[in-house]
């Protein structure tokens, strides 16, 4: 597995990362989340040996990089920050030259390339020279230098950064694949992404682990999981809401959005309460209401996210 062992850095007298201890296991693509300036890439970037540690350790595959980088970098595939490519050299030569770098020689180096290149849909450009790219097709690239020689660990830096939406899809089924049989880190902003591809997330700011869970545990966190939101005729809003407060264990409701179409109403649930949404259905029927449409919110991921990235 990824193993950070008590991470910390210093930067002169700031501290960048501070004690951040986490581990990532084969079948698992970790979402790695934090807002600007939280130590987010300088912690993936002492994972990967790119930067030392001022205390505490990392292993991959229980290689310590700083010790043992070699064996460690040799198990280890990254895809860094801004897609850093050599830009006079074309596509198929840049992903030769790093399959010669990882050992790869004759018929098993063309072979390496081949796949890579089909794999990461670069086959309309792999003669073009890497500096004339698109920005889409430039992190492309990159990528695929990252899982030419099928590391068993990968860091993926931003990996959808620049891509349009089906780059974003191809891109995104791929880590999916790849995280049955691989041990994956995946940093990002994009709170979608975690939700389309991580199994797991960990959030940092300020330089410390503020979270460690599914994104399912995660929306749990959520003020408002469970909540029932509906929509009625702007002239029922009053009887809709009245019968609502009448439900035993709705805590509140609220109005969200007024409209000419419509009145839409949030009915927030008492913390354990299951199934809101068939006694809201039922109270607004026995009312004589009619619901135009109605569902339970599954908690929101950008709410805790700010909420536990800006506590102090």
């Amino acid at each position: 597995m990824i193993e950070a062992r008590q991470l910390t850095k210093f930067f002169g007298q700031t501290k960048a990362v501070d004690n951040v201890s986490f581990t990532v296991k084969k079948g698992e693509v970790l979402g790695f989340l934090g807002p600007n300036a939280a130590g987010k890439s300088t912690t993936m970037r002492m994972i990967v040996g790119y930067l030392p540690p001022t205390s505490g350790s990392a292993l991959i595959g229980g290689a310590d990089v700083t010790s043992d980088s070699l064996t460690a970098r040799r198990l280890l595939g990254y895809l860094p920050e801004n897609a850093p490519v050599y830009p006079d050299m074309s596509v198929t030569a840049f992903l030769d030259f790093v399959a010669k770098i990882r050992g790869f020689s004759g018929a098993a180096r063309k072979k390496a390339v081949n796949d890579t290149i089909e794999k990461c849909f670069l086959t309309e450009v792999r003669r073009q020279t890497v500096g004339t790219l698109s920005k889409g097709f430039k992190q492309r690239v990159c990528f695929a230098q990252s899982i030419l020689h099928d590391p068993p660990y990968l860091i993926l830096d931003e990996p959808t950064d620049g891509l349009d939406p089906n780059q974003k899809h191809e891109v995104r089924s791929m880590i999916r694949a790849m995280g049955r049989d691989k041990a994956i880190i995946l940093s990002t902003h994009i709170l979608e992404e975690v939700e389309a591809v991580c199994t797991r997330a960990v959030i940092i700011a300020r330089g410390v682990i503020v979270a460690d869970d599914t994104p399912e545990g995660l929306r749990l966190m959520s003020a408002v999981h469970g909540c029932v939101n509906l929509t009625v005729a702007a002239a029922a809003e009053n009887q809709a809401a009245e019968a609502m407060r009448g439900i035993e264990g709705v805590t509140k409701v609220e109005v969200l959005e007024r409209a000419r179409s419509g009145v839409t109403l949030r009915a927030y649930p008492a913390p354990g309460l299951a199934a809101l949404a068939d006694s809201v259905a039922r109270k607004l029927a026995e009312a004589g209401v009619a619901i135009e449409s109605l569902e339970t919110e599954r908690g929101r991921l950008d709410e805790v996210f700010r909420r536990i990235t800006l506590k102090k």
